[in-house]
């Protein structure tokens, strides 16, 4: 493949342009470029189904954080802008999710973590590789709430104690 000396790639995900100059093009190995143009694809926020759910556990980012609320909420909008919000602040290290808990499909996810629906709005987080996960309740999405949370999980701080011998829902299944 020929590169022009003036040549632009751009891709745009949630109304943001993202330009890879040429002359980076040249510094950047195949596998650095492949998951640039992976990560920099994905939405701030992908909205989770059981069809999504293969290509949510294949992704290159291990760490998922997701947003478990019923989308006919009042708070949905806004909560949702904040989010967003905050998936900014981790974007490449963190895949965030919306799982609506309005759909009744959902409610294998939101039992994985142990959740009632009394304790939604909530984050979950989980870590592919190893299966670590903690949850919070949440009155309110907030972008503190959010970065707080995602930062004590980087740091291996865990609000929950997940108990080993307990019977894990298999990742198929979600």
């Amino acid at each position: 493949m020929r590169w022009r000396e003036n040549w632009t790639e751009h891709q745009e995900v949630d109304n943001e342009k993202l330009d890879l100059e040429s002359k980076d093009i040249e510094k950047i190995d195949a596998s650095k470029l492949s998951r640039f143009i992976e990560i920099n694809s994905l939405h701030l926020v992908t909205e989770y189904n059981p069809v999504k759910a293969i290509g949510l556990f294949n992704s290159v980012i291990q760490i998922h954080l997701l947003l478990m609320m019923n989308k006919a909420s009042p708070e949905y909008e806004e909560s949702l802008h904040r989010y967003q919000k905050a998936a900014k602040l981790f974007q490449g290290k963190i895949l965030f999710i919306l799982v609506d808990s309005g759909v009744k499909a959902n409610g294998k996810v939101i039992s994985f973590f142990k959740l009632k629906e009394s304790q939604l709005p909530a984050l979950a987080i989980y870590q592919t590789l190893d299966e670590a996960w903690d949850t919070l309740a949440i009155a309110e999405v907030s972008v503190e709430h959010v970065q707080n949370f995602c930062d004590g999980f980087l740091k291996g701080k865990r609000l929950r104690e997940n108990h080993e011998s307990e019977e894990k829902t298999p990742k198929a299944e979600l």
